[in-house]
């Protein structure tokens, strides 16, 4: 089977290895890492965006390109013969809605086509185990699959409690020893497991000092969100199908998107038994989950006599705060709308670009505010959230209008600011996908 692995183009290749995998669920492939020839490492560069930021090195996804076939073709030997060695990572830090900062991993560009081209192979590979209850960073899956399931399932039990859990800086307490054992089960290419581990030890570059991490995988990095999935398939997916589910008195769901998650049960026992449980069960890996961020409550339908107030039966997840409303027939249903940390965020996001373009020509500050309102509109662009996306929209004319004016050492008034609007107009927000559900789920 190795020999035909090596003959055909990088789609033949991938089909080949998911066979290979999904024959046998148990079998640990131990010779794939041939696979990864210079064809394979082109179509690596051309997954990979060209627009991120640059690494430690400072070379661009331009600079790398003017002499693109010798820098692959160098690339590809370096990964055969395992002299790859991977850079550090530059870290930056993205501000959070609490006013934290969350730590964000800047791999090289060259960096970033490697881990791709590992990505592939080992997805190939995991995308016949992964269970349809993850959603997070896999191809042919979205956030917007995942609300779809999280409306649909309370909407048709009625009863339901809800487990909203968070896991404490999951991906810079990930262990590395725990992770390898989980590797164990599946891959064992001594080249693809130690550029695994190069990647794992790999420095990271803050202010000019390098430090090595002895746990966690660095947000950011192209590989990292796979080997996300591997250790919570394995910790929370693989626990609750194989061990959870048939103790329960009635149904349950679980709703995944990387390191978020959701557990759904129509019955307040089966809740109350893996709420006692859960805490212990992450801690056995090394994980935390947040004391603050994670609850039970109860989501039961207020069509329902015993229900209890609104207010306590909402939750947010994935930027959506989920909660029941009655819909156009008068049933009661459970709607999403952005949740007000998100809101804030957006706003506040606006108003930084807006100070940061401030001196520059209004036709460029309208093309990048558009591109900005766009990208929030596509994701939040779901039914009945259009209250919310109207609001941004009025609120980014209302803070881009009050800057132009200072600019120009007036008061703002939109009498003033109306006639510009009108010449440069902000986007809309399109027509929203329907996440409501069609008919009752089994």
């Amino acid at each position: 089977m190795s020999e035909t692995l090596r003959s055909g183009n990088v789609t033949t290749k991938l089909q080949r290895i998911a066979e290979l995998a999904r024959e046998d669920r148990t079998r640990v492939l131990t010779s794939v890492a041939h696979v990864i020839d210079l064809d394979w490492v082109k179509e690596a560069y051309r997954r990979t965006r060209k627009d991120g930021a640059a690494g430690v090195d400072g070379c661009s996804a331009a600079d790398y390109a003017k002499d693109l076939d010798a820098n692959l073709m160098s690339l590809t030997e370096r990964l055969r013969d395992g002299s790859y060695r991977p850079p550090p990572v530059r870290r930056a830090h993205i501000p959070k809605a609490n006013g934290k900062t969350r730590p964000i991993g800047v791999p090289t560009f060259e960096d970033k086509i490697a881990q791709r081209a590992v990505a592939m192979l080992l997805e190939a590979i995991y995308e016949e185990d992964f269970h349809p209850t993850s959603y997070g960073f896999r191809p042919g899956r979205s956030a917007h699959q995942a609300l779809v399931e999280l409306q649909r399932r309370p909407t048709y039990w009625q009863r339901c409690w809800v487990i909203e859990a968070d896991i404490q800086s999951f991906f810079d307490t990930l262990d590395h020893a725990q992770l390898r054992s989980f590797l164990d089960q599946r891959v064992r290419d001594g080249v693809i497991r130690r550029l695994v581990d190069k990647w794992l030890a790999a420095g990271v570059m803050e202010r000019g000092c390098l430090g090595y991490p002895d746990s966690g995988t660095p947000q950011g990095g192209v590989i990292s969100p796979l080997l996300a999935n591997v250790y919570l398939h394995e910790v929370l997916d693989q626990w609750v199908r194989r061990d959870v589910w048939k103790r329960l008195k009635k149904r349950g769901d679980l709703v995944r998107y990387a390191d978020d998650f959701v557990l759904l049960f129509e019955h307040e026992d089966d809740a109350k038994r893996v709420m006692a449980v859960l805490g212990k069960r992450f801690a056995r890996f090394g994980l935390v989950l947040h004391p603050e961020k994670t609850r039970l409550l109860s989501f039961d339908s207020p069509g329902l006599r015993t229900t209890r107030a609104q207010r306590a039966r909402s939750f947010d997840f994935l930027g959506f705060t989920h909660y029941w409303a009655r819909s156009r027939r008068g049933r009661w249903v459970v709607k999403q709308r952005t949740a007000k940390d998100r809101l804030t965020r957006a706003l506040a996001c606006v108003k930084q670009r807006c100070r940061e373009m401030l001196h520059s020509p209004v036709v460029s500050q309208h093309r990048r505010l558009s591109a900005m309102l766009r990208g929030h509109f596509n994701y939040y662009g779901i039914t009945g959230n259009g209250d919310a996306l109207r609001t941004v929209r009025h609120e980014a004319e209302r803070i881009w209008g009050r800057l132009l004016t200072r600019r120009n050492g007036n008061r703002f008034a939109w009498r003033r600011f109306t006639p510009l609007l009108k010449r440069f107009p902000l986007p809309h927000p399109r027509p929203p996908r329907s996440v409501c559900p069609s008919e009752p789920a089994t």
